[in-house]
């Protein structure tokens, strides 16, 4: 086993979380269910290894703390403003062992690196609970918690087996009439930190291994529903036919040419269909949508024109079209300070720029937009958020082949140890350094 701190031990970190999968044939981990409980377990044996106090929130968020002395302080300590080190632990269905788990994981080396280091600021680590939205269908509950966004209208979203989110905290040992009790103040929080590998082909392509992130994309997701008139494939012609699937199919690749002349980012991911038999014709169709642009309001404009489109192709087919939004996160824009901060850690760790006539941490290493949402989005309700990204092969995410370079790993420590050291440095008063 590698050293606590080092790049191997964070690499191995990520091996055992795929251990608590539910599924043996890959890996999918999701909010409070066993499996969220085991690493949730295995993180805060990982954090007191690393000289932190441990706490699980009201929300199912696993926390470690230190004071500014470096001594072990139960989280969320008032009175000692913390710098928040973290990312989340749940995955997608048949995930990689990457996304979100790196970042918790690089985290704690950071805070075991910086043990018997003075701060100015408490440090703290967290592991979300739910960024991806897998399980009940709204991503970042965990950081919508810790940031004090929680609706109560939430309680009554059930995931696939019909469990409703409340009856999901009562089994997991939470309780849901305290699930306020997770919220941060933000007087005792001096910023949020996140590292979390890219989930596109930029920095490979510009041969980088690590950037800093500008903006987080604004995300809208729906279901939409388009629904005709299920009958015998065999004894309906063409044009008796009110095939919900086939208007379905129509949407679908028109959502397509929308969302490219419109520079934005659409997916459908799922479609069920009704009956689902093979000599039935289809009487009604389900569709996701997930929706991202660079800004809201272009992402915005370009789901009024996918309304548009729906709307008249039902019209055009003799369907119904229907639609409900189920989540929606404002873009954000990282803080220049933390900004600033990563940047310099990026310099300082690979020893190059991305522009050799920069004078700037901000201009010295490459910036970029992520068209992925993350916990961030959330924890910008409560303080400023900066997150660094970290390269991954051919941009792949959300997939079992997410793959990351050793040698990228270290760098990326390297850059996010000395990012805390430089706002350490810049939370003291230049008389007093």
């Amino acid at each position: 086993m590698s050293e606590i701190g080092s790049s191997g031990w964070v690499l191995e970190r990520c091996d055992e979380l795929t251990r608590y999968s539910s599924r043996g044939d890959g890996l999918e981990r999701v909010y409070l269910s066993p499996e969220h409980a085991a690493a949730n377990t295995a993180v805060a044996a990982w954090m007191r290894e690393a000289g932190l106090d441990t706490e699980t929130d009201a929300a199912g968020n696993v926390w470690g703390r230190r004071a500014a002395d470096g001594t072990p302080q139960r989280p969320a300590t008032p009175g000692e403003p913390a710098l928040v080190l973290g990312s989340h632990l749940d995955t997608v269905p048949d995930a990689g062992r990457y996304d979100g788990m790196l970042g918790v994981v690089l985290a704690i080396a950071v805070a075991h690196r910086l043990r018997d280091e003075a701060l100015p600021f408490a440090l703290e680590v967290v592991g979300f609970s739910d960024e991806e939205g897998t399980r009940f269908g709204k991503a970042l509950l965990g950081s919508c918690a810790a940031s004090g966004q929680w609706d109560p209208a939430w309680w009554d979203q059930a995931d696939a087996d019909g469990v409703p989110l409340r009856e999901a905290f009562l089994q997991f040992g939470l309780a849901p009439d305290r699930v306020g009790d997770a919220a941060r103040d933000p007087a005792d929080l001096v910023g949020y930190l996140e590292a979390h590998i890219e989930q596109g082909p930029v920095l490979q392509e510009r041969g980088l291994p690590l950037g800093y992130v500008t903006t987080i994309a604004g995300a809208r997701r729906f279901v939409l529903t388009v629904t005709g008139e299920a009958r015998h494939a065999g004894g309906t012609p063409f044009a008796r036919r009110r095939d919900a699937l086939v208007a379905a199919a129509h949407l679908v690749t028109r959502i397509e040419e929308l969302a490219i002349a419109a520079d934005c980012l659409a997916t459908v991911g799922d479609i069920r269909v009704e009956p689902g038999a093979v000599n039935v014709i289809p009487g009604r169709a389900e569709l996701t949508l997930d929706l991202r642009g660079r800004t809201d309001a272009g992402r915005d404009a370009l789901w009024e024109q996918i309304v548009t489109a729906g709307r008249e192709i039902a019209q055009g087919r003799g369907v119904t079209f229907e639609f409900a939004e189920t989540h929606r996160a404002p873009s954000t824009a990282c803080a220049p300070r933390l900004s600033e901060a990563v940047a310099a850690g990026i310099v300082s760790a690979t020893g190059t720029t991305s522009d050799t006539s920069a004078a700037a941490p901000l201009d010295s290493a490459l910036g970029l937009w992520s068209p992925a949402g993350h916990d961030g989005m959330a924890m910008a309700a409560v303080t400023d958020v900066g997150m660094l990204f970290l390269r991954c092969r051919d941009g792949i995410s959300h997939h079992p082949d997410e793959h990351v370079e050793p040698a990228d790993v270290g760098v990326a420590l390297d850059a996010f140890t000395a990012a805390v050291l430089a706002l350490a440095r810049a939370a003291v008063p230049e008389e007093a350094r």
